[in-house]
């Protein structure tokens, strides 16, 4: 029975949206929480291959079964850019707003606004690694809209919604998003094999 799993993470965003939707069944423990203060590398060229950076790294260096995510905005205008530099998009601060201005200001003019978030997590269990997708298909609005959320929620409206993730708040982001479809999977994958 699996009872507790580190999260190789130390975005406090995600860390919340995760625990939100699995943590009755499992206890989740930020990078904080044993200790990891280290700059895990994120060099790969695509999102399953941070996912597996960043999870090896703990594996290796700390010993715990644990899981890692990396998400990319993908907006089809734009050959699917900023995807895996979604996070950097506008410099290596990692600046929210900066990448928002920059993605807003690329799309200007363009028609097609279709874009997807895809969340890709790697699971390190017992040995093995597993790989867990996320994909919510949506569009680019040409400006903010909503306080809620982080990164991109602001500009992005899913398919079927009126609002922005950042409008939505929590509760129904959390149902419906890019990470909490990813993480169902995971939720899933554990639950079967912990019966």
């Amino acid at each position: 029975m699996i009872d507790k799993l580190i999260f190789a993470t130390n975005n406090n965003h995600k860390l919340e949206e995760v625990r939100n939707i699995i943590s009755d069944k499992i206890e989740i423990l930020s990078l904080a929480e044993i200790d990891c203060y280290d700059d895990i590398p994120e060099t790969a060229d695509t999102l399953e291959g941070n996912a597996l950076m960043k999870a090896r790294f703990i594996k290796k260096y700390y010993r715990y079964d644990c899981f890692a995510d990396d998400t990319g905005l993908e907006v089809e205008a734009l050959n699917n850019a900023p995807g895996v530099y979604s996070a950097r998009y506008a410099g290596e601060a990692h600046d929210a707003q900066a990448n928002v201005n920059k993605l807003l200001h690329k799309m200007q003019g363009q028609e097609n606004r279709n874009a997807r978030f895809r969340t890709i997590i790697a699971l390190i269990l017992n040995g093995k690694e597993h790989l867990f997708e996320g994909i919510i298909n949506g569009s680019i609005i040409t400006e903010r809209r909503g306080e809620a959320g982080f990164g991109y929620d602001p500009v992005f409206i899913p398919d079927g919604y009126m609002q922005t993730f950042a409008e939505m708040g929590n509760g129904l982001k959390n149902k419906i998003s890019h990470r909490a479809l990813a993480v169902k999977e995971l939720a899933i994958f554990l639950s079967s094999i912990s019966k």
